[in-house]
């Protein structure tokens, strides 16, 4: 929300406007789920005047949510009222250089906040995971939390650059478990044969080849691609590596334009949290680790102890007089 419109919002579950975008964006995954819809397999459907009702109701309660974020925005330049920069204030103000409709910016402005939080918010999920999945790790990163930061201040973006291990982690926890539909790793289309979907991925050298399987279990670039290794990431000399690279938010030009605030996103929320807490999975109830990878939202909480590493009353007081921009 704040990105998209210069909002904060405290938590999905308390903002009514968070909760109707997240209902729109479920809806929307399950449109777009090959053979969905009958119309997928008979096209001629779509000229029935009664067909797809439920899509078209969808499609007017998102235009009416994005429009009505459009307007709050507008009304505050036109207030003069300053709630901070907003990719949707920076289009409003320069509308005359991209040439678009007010409906074309109100949905462009919408799945520029659709498009990051759920998935965004996924991938946190899934590097916690496999922080309760793989104890071994967790402790690896936490005692490099510890020798970095110890526990009398809160971590914050400053100390990104001096913690590899944990961005090894976060990066092999995404290929371990990609967020995106069929596992990141391809879109299967009902009009095409599956063995007619060839992937081309750039390697450091800039060679290319052909990849007709998972990329991200692809035992060339990634040896021993079924097992959980966040050292893969780290050079001989304890840095990340710049050669190894996970595809996660696509190529070339249309390559994820929100990449950079969810890279941050994704650090900062798993860095506080595993410098805080002790994760470990419930003993009395299953533990499905393959149940985020399909890139829908769920609410139903996942079964994870959270241990505090540090006294109550301290991280209060730490998180209290945390910054807000570090």
């Amino acid at each position: 929300m704040k990105v998209a419109y210069g909002k904060n919002t405290p938590t999905s579950a308390t903002d009514p406007e968070v909760i109707e975008v997240r209902e729109i964006l479920r809806a929307f995954n399950i449109a777009v789920r090959p053979g969905a819809y009958l119309v997928d397999s008979i096209p001629w459907l779509k000229h029935l005047p009664w067909y797809g009702r439920e899509l078209k109701q969808w499609f007017e309660r998102r235009k009416r949510v994005y429009a009505n974020q459009l307007n709050r925005v507008k009304q505050q330049i036109q207030s003069n009222m300053d709630e901070g920069p907003s990719f949707t204030k920076f289009m409003l103000e320069s509308d005359n250089l991209h040439g678009l409709t007010e409906d074309e910016l109100a949905v462009l402005a919408g799945t520029f906040f659709v498009a990051g939080s759920e998935t965004t918010a996924l991938a946190i999920c899934t590097v916690l995971l496999a922080a309760a999945c793989f104890p071994e790790e967790q402790a690896k990163v936490q005692a490099e939390l510890e020798a970095v930061i110890g526990k009398h201040r809160a971590p914050t973006f400053a100390d990104q650059p001096s913690l590899p291990r944990l961005q090894a982690f976060i990066s092999e926890a995404l290929r371990w478990r990609p967020l995106t539909p069929n596992g990141g790793i391809f879109v299967v289309f009902s009009t095409r044969n599956l063995q007619d979907l060839h992937y081309r991925i750039a390697s450091s050298r800039d060679s290319r080849r052909d990849l007709g399987k998972a990329i991200s279990r692809d035992p060339e670039f990634y040896p021993e691609p079924y097992s959980f290794k966040p050292q893969r990431w780290i050079d001989d000399q304890g840095c990340l590596r710049d050669d190894l690279n996970l595809p996660i938010f696509g190529f070339g030009r249309r390559i994820c334009p929100g990449r950079h605030v969810a890279n941050r996103s994704v650090f900062i929320n798993s860095v506080l949290v595993l410098w805080a807490f002790q994760l470990t999975p419930d003993s009395t109830m299953p533990l499905d680790d393959m149940g985020l990878i399909n890139g829908i939202p769920n609410d139903r909480p996942y079964p994870i102890d959270f241990k505090t590493r540090i006294t109550e009353v301290e991280l209060r007081s730490m998180m209290r007089n945390y910054p807000e921009v570090a």
